[in-house]
């Protein structure tokens, strides 16, 4: 069994490295000291568990593992903690398996062993039963049987079409099959509706043009305009206004 170890910490990473070296049965077959990090080399690395730190820079554990369910048959994931066992309340630890640091190499062993594939059910529900609801800082798209980071501060817009949703960024396009009332709902902050198949990122708002009877919005950093329907055309005035650019 291949395990892949996730910290932001050179000697956690070595740590663990030994201690799974000296474990029976499991295969040490890479390492990743960022979020971003792992999900680009995960079809390389192909681990059937990751040991993943929780408090990391940038894209933390609970975000990593969110993605993960993007692919086919997710690994079996292991959180690691520094933070005592008083952090670790906020969460169902039946959904995946936890590890307070320093780790032992007997609890990591048995935790090795308990392991089980954490499903997109699971994932959930510890999304559900977690006080941290913070909105992911990548969207994750499945590229070619691998997976594509897109920063969501790079994000133009999503737009749906059909059962998919296809994320226009500053670099292209890629579809994830999220709806956009869960976008909207996570990332409503920074995006607004302009159509009931449409949110823009605010920060990329550049204002209206008129096409007959159709309002556009133009948008910046791109030659594209999107229809604004007549029921968020006010909506999305007031928002372009309070721009001031």
């Amino acid at each position: 069994m291949r395990v892949l170890i996730v910290d932001d910490e050179t000697p956690a990473r070595e740590r663990l490295q030994r201690l799974v070296s000296e474990l029976p049965g499991w295969e040490f077959c890479g390492e990743a000291a960022t979020g971003e990090q792992v999900l680009r080399e995960l079809d390389q690395t192909r681990p059937d568990v990751v040991l993943l730190d929780i408090r990391m820079p940038g894209m933390d554990g609970l975000e990593v593992a969110r993605h993960l369910t993007s692919l086919e048959e997710p690994p079996a994931v292991i959180f690691t903690t520094a933070y005592g066992e008083h952090a670790l309340e906020a969460f169902d630890t039946q959904a995946v398996g936890y590890l307070l640091k320093p780790i032992r190499k007997q609890s990591l062993q048995e935790a090795l062993e308990s392991a089980r594939r954490v499903t997109r059910a699971q994932l959930a529900e510890l999304g559900e039963n977690t006080e941290s609801h913070q909105a992911r800082t990548h969207i994750c798209a499945r590229v070619r049987g691998g997976l594509q980071l897109v920063p969501v501060s790079q994000i133009l817009y999503f737009q749906a079409d059909s059962k998919y949703v296809t994320v226009r960024h500053l670099e292209g396009e890629v579809l994830i099959d999220d709806s956009l009332r869960q976008l909207e709902d996570e990332f409503g902050d920074d995006f607004v509706r302009i159509h009931r198949n449409a949110l823009v990122a605010r920060r990329y708002l550049g204002g209206i043009e008129k096409h007959g009877n159709t309002a556009r919005v133009r948008l910046l950093d791109c030659d594209e305009t999107l229809e604004v329907s007549r029921r968020h055309l006010p909506g999305v005035r007031r928002e372009i206004k309070a721009l001031d650019r």
